[in-house]
């Protein structure tokens, strides 16, 4: 994998989650800036997911393909369900809502950067 963009989906994802957790407590709904941080953080994880597989067509491949794959394609929809739930919730509970799926993203980039180097 690709460090400095794993470190980027890390600090986006955790900005994202403790934004929110802040907004929440502020008893505010999530905002367009929150979005356009979720959104931002959905194209990397995009750019990451390609990448990988080309690594792995390449004949870069982690210890377990299939795990690795399913925590790929997995974190590619935490994030878009999330976004669209704390848009229908337009309470504070939103922002924890958006929270929750930021921080779910960085421990699913974790868990796909330990796979991968489990091989070595």
């Amino acid at each position: 994998m690709i460090a400095a963009l794993e470190v980027a989906l890390l600090i986006g994802a955790c900005a994202l989650a403790v934004g929110s957790l802040v907004w929440a407590a502020l008893d505010r709904p999530v905002r367009l800036g929150h979005l356009a941080v979720a959104a931002a953080v959905e194209a990397l994880l995009l750019v990451q997911g390609i990448v990988a597989t080309v690594r792995i067509v390449g004949g870069t491949r982690p210890a377990s393909v299939p795990t690795f794959l399913a925590y790929a394609a997995g974190g590619l929809f935490v994030l878009p369900i999330g976004v669209l739930w704390a848009l229908e919730e337009r309470t504070r509970w939103s922002s924890v809502v958006l929270a929750v799926a930021a921080f779910t993203v960085a421990v699913i980039v974790l868990r796909m950067h330990v796979v991968w180097d489990e091989r070595t």
